[in-house]
C-alpha cells in the first residue's frame, strides 16, 4: 500500500464518523421539531444560529478552518430547517394554502380586459385562452386593467409579461406586486408582426411607421431595408393600426397583427416581417380570486432577502431540497430602496404536493414579504402561416 492509499484510507474512516455524527445530528434536529411543533416555537431562529455559527468557528484554528467550518454548520443547520419543515407537515395537516382548488376556469358568463386598442396582441391572447366569443374590454393602460378586476367590474385580466426577443415587461412585474392578484393561467401566443397600410403601396413609398418601441425593435432588421421610413413610437401596435386607418395619408405605415388589418380595413403589405421568426410573448391571466386548477403544474413567487452573501443560494436551496425544477428567475429593483431586489421564480408543480408545500413553507419563513402568485398551466397557441 503505498502513501496516498493509506491517506484515502484515513479519509474514508473520517467520512463514516462525520456521517455517523451527521445524522445523530438530524434525529436531535427531529426533536427539536417536535418541541418546536408543541410549543408553537418557529423553525427558524436567527440569533440562535448566529450564537451557534460562532461557537462552532471558535473550535477551529486556522483562518481557513474557520471559514470552512461557519460554511459546513451553515449548510448543516438549513439541512436541518429543511427537515423540520417537512416534519411540521406530517404532524400538523391545519396549514393550508391560501388558494382553493376548482375543476376548471369559469369561462362562460364572464367579462375580461385587456390593455389596448381592438385588435392588440393581449386580445388575441384573451380569445386564445377563452374562447373567440368571450366578452371583452380595452383600458389604457396595464393599471387600468388591474383596477378593473380588483373592483369587481371584471372577472379577468390579461397582461403580457415576456417577449421571446425582447424579454420581460418589467413594468407589469411591478405592478402585480402593488395589488393582491393572483395568476390563474398563462397564455402564450406567437407574435406575427405585418406592415400595415390604408392602401397597396411599396415600402419604398412609407415615409413614416408607427408601432409599439417593442414591436419597432423587433422589426429592426426588416426596417434598416428601408430607412426612408421614420420609426415614430406609440402606446401599442393597435393603437398605430387604428392612427393610420382614421387619417387620410397614404404614405404611413403601421406595424400590427394581422387581426388589427381585418378590424380597420387595413391591406397587409408585408407579413411576418419580425426578426425572430419564433417570435412569441408570455401573457398571465389574472384574477381576484385566488384559485388554481386541479391539474396546475407551474408556481409563480416573489421574495425578498437580505443583502449580504449567500443568501440567495440559500434560498434557492429549498427547492433543491425538494427536488423542484425552477425554470426562471427573474429580479427586478424594490421602488424606493436602492440597490435591493425582489425576485420573481418560476416553478413545476402543484400545490397539492408535499415537496411543493414544504418548500413553499420554508421560503415563506426564511425570506420578506414572501408571496405566491398562483399555481396554473400554460397554454400555447399554434403558430398559422399568414
Amino acid at each position: 500500500m503505498n502513501e496516498l492509499q493509506t491517506i484515502r484510507e484515513k479519509i474514508d474512516e473520517a467520512d463514516r464518523e462525520m456521517v455517523a455524527l451527521f445524522e445523530k445530528r438530524m434525529q436531535l434536529a427531529e426533536e427539536v421539531a417536535e418541541y418546536k411543533l408543541k410549543n408553537d416555537i418557529a423553525v427558524l431562529d436567527p440569533a440562535r444560529e448566529e450564537e451557534k455559527l460562532a461557537s462552532v468557528e471558535a473550535l477551529a484554528h486556522t483562518p481557513y478552518g474557520k471559514k470552512g467550518v461557519r460554511e459546513l454548520f451553515t449548510q448543516i443547520m438549513s439541512l436541518s430547517r429543511k427537515r423540520q419543515y417537512q416534519l411540521r407537515a406530517e404532524r400538523n395537516n391545519t396549514e393550508t394554502m391560501a388558494f382553493r382548488e376548482i375543476e376548471s376556469l369559469k369561462k362562460e358568463g364572464i367579462r375580461t380586459v385587456f390593455q389596448g386598442e381592438e385588435g392588440a396582441y393581449a386580445q388575441a391572447a384573451l380569445y386564445a385562452f377563452f374562447g373567440p366569443e368571450t366578452p371583452c374590454y380595452h383600458v389604457e393602460t396595464w393599471r387600468d386593467a388591474l383596477e378593473e378586476i380588483c373592483s369587481g367590474r371584471a372577472d379577468y385580466a390579461v397582461l403580457p409579461f415576456e417577449n421571446s426577443s425582447a424579454g420581460y415587461v418589467s413594468e407589469n412585474y411591478d405592478l402585480i406586486s402593488e395589488y393582491d392578484v393572483a395568476i390563474v393561467g398563462e397564455q402564450i401566443i406567437p407574435i406575427d408582426h405585418c406592415l400595415l397600410a390604408k392602401e397597396e403601396i411599396s415600402p419604398e413609398e412609407i415615409n413614416q411607421v408607427y408601432s409599439h418601441p417593442q414591436a419597432l425593435l423587433q422589426c429592426s432588421r426588416f426596417l434598416e431595408q428601408y430607412r426612408n421610413m421614420e420609426r415614430i413610437s406609440l402606446k401599442n401596435t393597435a393603437a398605430a393600426a387604428k392612427k393610420i386607418s382614421e387619417e387620410d395619408n397614404v404614405f404611413q405605415a403601421a406595424i400590427a397583427s394581422a387581426l388589427t388589418a381585418d378590424i380597420y380595413g387595413l391591406k397587409k403589405i408585408r407579413i411576418g416581417i419580425q426578426n425572430n421568426e419564433s417570435n412569441s410573448t408570455r401573457f398571465f391571466v389574472v384574477s381576484k380570486d385566488k384559485v388554481f386548477v386541479k391539474d396546475a403544474d407551474k408556481i409563480t413567487v416573489s421574495f425578498e432577502i437580505r443583502h449580504e452573501a449567500g443568501s440567495l443560494y440559500r434560498t434557492l436551496s429549498h427547492f433543491i431540497y425538494n427536488d423542484l425544477n425552477l425554470n426562471r428567475i427573474e429580479s427586478r429593483p424594490i421602488q424606493g430602496r436602492n440597490w435591493e431586489y425582489r425576485f420573481f421564480l418560476d416553478i413545476d408543480g402543484n400545490f397539492n404536493e408535499s415537496a411543493v408545500q414544504n418548500a413553499l413553507r420554508g421560503l415563506a419563513a426564511e425570506t420578506n414579504q414572501c408571496k405566491v402568485w398562483g399555481n396554473y398551466r400554460v397554454s400555447v397557441e399554434k403558430k398559422e402561416r399568414l
